[in-house]
């Protein structure tokens, strides 16, 4: 079946990149690194609002960082969907990708294909959970150079919304400006593509051997087993 839309909107763990990776290599690097950038750089920023974040979280407005560490390793250890801890672990994986001692996990029939739908005229965007600065840096350093001109816009949970709710795809939807059918969700995992068909998109489940979604009942959406298998032809105005 062929979809001819304006954009393709990409999920990253277990549908570009495998969710291994994420488990076995990234959170390990922010676990180890969370306390010494809680301790020296609490007065960055981003590392303040997230701090901040994390109080409130807690209902502990006097959380001191040891307290606040031990919240976000727990939440690690859970892969709850916090904003304060997205944020920290994006911070640390964007510099360990800056600096070489991390590189990014692509399936190897990606970054063909996004590039073939980029040159069609096909516009692309990111929606994952992972915070936006975490995505920017991941498609920034990829083994075969940054892939960020290729991507139109960044979605993450803080500023789109959940991924399993419908209201999160009108809100990505209206950023756009591209009409709901136009758009085409991949994803690996059925309760967000139910909630993108909710809100009129095109949804394709992605299923990948060896992904913890991989046997999970996609409820009558469209599969592929690579990008290669999704058949798009672009249609913008």
């Amino acid at each position: 079946m062929s979809h001819v839309v304006e954009a393709v909107v990409l999920d990253i763990e277990g549908t570009t990149s495998a969710t291994g990776f994420v488990v076995d290599v990234l959170r390990p690097y922010a676990r180890e690194r969370l306390g010494t950038l809680l301790a020296e750089r609490a007065d960055e920023p981003r590392v303040a609002r997230a701090l901040a974040g994390a109080r409130t979280e807690l209902g502990e407005p006097d959380a001191g960082p040891a307290r606040i560490e031990r919240a976000l390793v727990a939440w690690l250890d859970e892969d709850r969907k916090a904003t304060p801890l997205k944020t920290l672990q994006g911070v640390l994986w964007a510099e360990g990708f800056a600096r070489g001692e991390l590189v990014p996990h692509f399936y190897g029939d990606v970054v063909p294909a996004l590039r073939c739908w980029h040159a069609a005229g096909v516009r692309l965007y990111v929606y994952s959970s992972g915070s936006v600065d975490a995505q920017r840096a991941w498609f920034g350093h990829s083994a075969e150079g940054d892939l960020r001109t290729l991507v139109s816009g960044w979605y993450d949970t803080a500023n789109a919304g959940p991924k399993r709710e419908p209201g999160s795809y009108r809100t990505i939807a209206a950023d756009t400006g591209i009409p709901p059918d136009r758009l085409l969700f991949l994803s690996d995992h059925a309760g967000e593509l139910d909630a993108a068909a909710a809100a009129g998109w095109r949804a394709v489940g992605v299923r990948r051997p060896g992904e913890p979604h991989h046997g999970q009942d996609l409820r009558g959406h469209a599969e592929a087993g690579t990008f290669d298998d999704v058949d798009v032809v672009g249609g913008g105005a």
